[in-house]
């Protein structure tokens, strides 16, 4: 079998050396190149190495690391090392395996070393790996948290990756057969979660279902328009898409 390979970019030559370190002891077998100072050193050691796995602090001089992880566009394993947590749904947007917060724990580590064998492996392993993670990441996100079992973020496949989408940015959710469309301010996604189980985990003051298959956003709502037989359609403030609102539904805007 072809030998795991990994760049450490950091401009801090504690942290890289105590990294290495840890590495050595979790993962023997993995082959460590030359670390980078910053993100232009580490795109041009990526290719020249083609590391496997790259970790990346998210501050670092010049190029930092969530511009770095975009120059990469996908074509290694990133795990992101850093002191700020409010970085990590960008993190998780570039394709992150795993987010370690400095000073870096040994146990902490040795997960992100399990997840990362499983990804290499498994792509699909480490998928089920990454939302698992992401829903311990949205638990401890403290600003948008809340004490209710009302959602605040809604995890979502994209391409080959997972999205952790803030509730406050959806714009509407709609049935498509098995799956429900996400539309929200940077784009489309589907999730597995029905129409029914999104009602009961939204927050009623702002989502109000229109349709046996659509939930609305009623900040992006821009007018209603009456149709007949007590029906009506729903006009957003984004874009030109027009929404149901079925008979049973109306009582939601006749004050509007």
């Amino acid at each position: 079998m072809r030998q795991v390979k990994a760049l450490i970019a950091d401009d801090e030559p504690l942290l890289r050396e105590r990294l290495r370190a840890h590495l050595a002891v979790l993962w023997p077998d993995l082959a460590l190149t030359d670390d980078a100072r910053n993100g232009a050193e580490a795109l041009e050691l990526h290719g020249l190495h083609r590391p496997d796995i790259v970790f990346l602090d998210i501050h670092m001089p010049g190029l930092g690391g969530i511009d770095t992880a975009r120059a990469l566009a996908r074509r290694a394993h990133l795990v992101f090392v850093t002191a700020y947590e409010q970085y990590a749904v960008q993190a998780f947007e570039q394709g992150a395996i795993d987010y370690l917060v400095k000073p870096i724990d040994g146990a902490r580590l040795a997960d992100t070393v399990e997840r990362l064998k499983r990804q290499i492996a498994a792509p699909a392993q480490g998928n089920a790996a990454m939302e698992s993670m992401l829903d311990q990441l949205a638990a401890r996100l403290g600003p948008r948290a809340a004490p209710s079992r009302q959602l605040q973020w809604i995890k979502a496949s994209v391409g080959n990756s997972l999205r952790l989408i803030p509730v406050d940015q959806v714009h509407y959710l709609r049935a498509e057969e098995k799956y429900t469309r996400v539309v929200w301010d940077e784009g489309e996604a589907l999730i597995r979660k029905t129409i029914r189980e999104l009602t009961e985990q939204l927050d009623p003051e702002r989502f109000v279902q229109t349709h046996r298959s659509v939930i609305v956003n009623l900040a992006c709502v821009r007018e209603v328009v009456r149709g007949i037989n007590e029906t009506a359609d729903l006009h957003l403030r984004r874009g030109d898409e027009v929404l149901p609102v079925s008979r049973s539904y109306l009582h939601h805007f006749r004050q509007m």
